[in-house]
């Protein structure tokens, strides 16, 4: 312990003294921590004459120079500096920071050190109930991998460590900092609008990006896009932090817009302690379950009983892709959370509600509601997020996903990635030539590829005893003006050792794919899926429409009496279940 943690301190002090001498190099604003771009050596410095920039280099290439190369989070308090230290100074956690051929360092990064809560809790973590205990992540820029330590501070140990390849944590404040000032400054982006932008316009600036055929894609590399809004377009500045420049500048069209029409307060502190830090539980008739808010992967239920018999482990909403062009393929991959410590773009500024479902003037049954937004929406990339959670007196429950608008474009196509972890052991059929057919290992397929029964279901999980539950997609035939889902579906075997999706999950899939690489592919390894713990991962594919009377997932503010009020076109989408029998 006592060699450890001098080598930590001798780390930081580099890391500090580092810094300390890059912010004496100009006048100018520089990041306050210690930064991670290193400009390429084709960069001409007329083009981005950042002193920033210069300043991270030399930074780098400092760290990449020491016994372990990772650049380290500073200012951090107590707590979380001690577990950055247990975490970096673990073997199981250094695993990935050379060349396993040469033994060069390579580039890494920790991003950040959160709080764990509740909902970060798994098989390996479990004593962290009782413990103090904090996620540490860090990104490896040269394999685009992101490690995650769980670290309990209570017992001074790494208890968990995951790699998530081609994956990106939450990217630091500093480095969102840096991503406007070269998009400001950049000549492409001051061409585009005709002037120079003030930093302090740009939005969705912390939300991960991509852009087909540059190195975003090509090179798996960081990239964020700091977005200006001129009248009624959009200018994405699409900023590659690993190299630190621009690599494209590209327009959406917002439409006509009014301005903010609602004045929210954030109460960030009441939602966090209420609904964030621990689990809520809620008994709705025969329906029994608990919720909590999570860092990023929006609302979670666990432990869903229906009679007292078990029908979820848990679902939630893991992401949300958002692509505005076919062609070119550039977007935002977004989360939904809490306000507070979160690794979230859109949080939740209140609880969630229960309301009644009523059909026919009855009363058959309640949803769960949980509402995430940006304070200035309905205006251009702003978005308005819902998760419902619906359950009906019969045994059936739908899972969805809501998109309000308004989004950054007329043209956006919307997947949000939803996880769902049965409870019992299953087996798996897919309808097709009008017969059930077992699905034997891991798998995909595009619902819109075979056709359902005649009641609608097309999928089928069932146990050993004929219990089990009929899948039914949206097909626009839910009441909630949905038009359709046009889904991929994927069936994995669920691992709580390996953690693929117990815990908080980071961004998990690129933006702006067309076809079924969103994230969970990921997780299929063509194992056995008969009778056995399954994840259903369900991704929509739903566009949006701007134009007059065409409007779906939009928003827009209009005048009404003389005030500016939201009209909101929504869509929903998400799978029904329906009991094979009732249980």
């Amino acid at each position: 312990m006592i060699q450890r943690t001098h080598k930590f301190s001798a780390i930081i002090i580099i890391a500090t003294l580092i810094l300390t001498s890059c912010n004496t190099t100009s006048s100018e604003s520089t990041p306050t921590s210690p930064g991670a771009v290193v400009p390429r050596a084709t960069i001409n410095p007329q083009q981005y004459p950042l002193p920033a920039l210069e300043a991270q280099a030399t930074l780098v290439q400092n760290i990449l120079n020491q016994p372990l190369p990772i650049l380290l989070q500073i200012g951090l308090d107590a707590p979380r500096a001690q577990a950055q230290e247990i975490a970096v100074t673990d073997p199981r956690f250094q695993g990935d920071l050379w060349d396993a051929s040469t033994h060069a360092p390579l580039r890494n990064e920790i991003f950040g050190v959160y709080p764990m809560r509740e909902s970060d809790l798994t098989e390996a973590t479990a004593q962290c109930s009782q413990a103090e205990c904090y996620r540490v992540e860090m990104y490896n820029y040269a394999k685009n991998l992101t490690t995650v330590g769980f670290v309990s501070v209570t017992d001074q140990t790494l208890l968990a460590v995951t790699k998530m390849p081609d994956t990106q944590p939450d990217v630091p404040q500093y480095l969102v900092d840096l991503a406007v000032q070269i998009a400001s400054e950049s000549p492409e982006v001051i061409a585009a609008l005709g002037y120079k932008p003030n930093g302090d316009d740009a939005r969705m600036e912390n939300t991960k990006t991509a852009l087909n055929l540059t190195r975003c894609q090509r090179s798996r590399h960081l990239c964020l896009a700091p977005t200006f809004v001129d009248d009624d377009r959009a200018l994405w500045a699409i900023v590659d932090l690993t190299d630190g420049v621009l690599v494209g500048v590209r327009w959406t069209e917002v439409g006509e817009y009014g301005p903010a029409i609602t004045q929210r307060s954030l109460q960030d502190d009441i939602v966090t302690q209420l609904y964030c830090n621990k689990s809520t539980a809620l008994e709705r008739g025969d329906w029994r379950m608990d919720f909590i808010l999570t860092s990023s992967d929006g609302l979670r239920i666990s432990d869903v009983q229906f009679k007292s018999r078990a029908i979820l482990e848990s679902a939630k909403l893991v992401d949300w892709h958002v692509s505005y062009s076919t062609t070119e393929a550039f977007g935002y991959s977004d989360a939904v959370g809490c306000p507070i410590f979160s690794q979230a773009a859109v949080v939740a500024f209140q609880g969630p509600t229960v309301e009644q479902i009523i059909e026919n003037g009855e009363v058959v049954g309640f949803m769960l509601q949980q509402e995430f937004w940006g304070e200035q929406w309905p205006l251009p990339c702003s978005y308005f997020y819902v998760q419902r959670f619906e359950f009906y007196n019969d045994g059936r429950f739908r899972v969805a996903a809501g998109n309000i608008g308004r989004g950054c474009g007329t043209n956006g196509t919307y997947r949000p990635v939803l996880r769902l972890a049965l409870a019992a052991e299953n087996s798996f059929a897919s309808y097709a030539d009008s017969a059930w057919e077992n699905w034997s290992t891991e798998g995909w397929q595009l619902t819109t590829d075979s056709k359902p029964t005649s009641e609608g279901y097309q999928y089928r999980f069932e146990d050993s005893t004929g219990a089990g539950f009929y899948v039914e997609p949206d097909r626009g035939q839910f009441g909630d003006s949905g038009h359709g889902d046009n889904a991929f579906i994927y069936v994995t075997l669920d691992h709580p050792d390996r953690d693929e999706g117990d815990s908080d999950m980071i961004t998990i899939g690129p933006c702006c794919n067309l076809n079924y690489e969103q994230g969970p592919e990921r997780f299929i390894d063509d194992e056995s899926i008969e009778n056995a713990n399954l994840i259903l991962w369900y991704v929509p594919q739903v566009e949006n429409d701007g134009a007059p009377g065409e409007q779906y997932c939009w928003a827009e503010s209009v005048l009404d009496r003389g005030v500016y009020t939201a009209r909101e076109y929504p869509c929903y989408m998400g799978p029904m279940f329906v009991p094979i029998q009732n249980p």
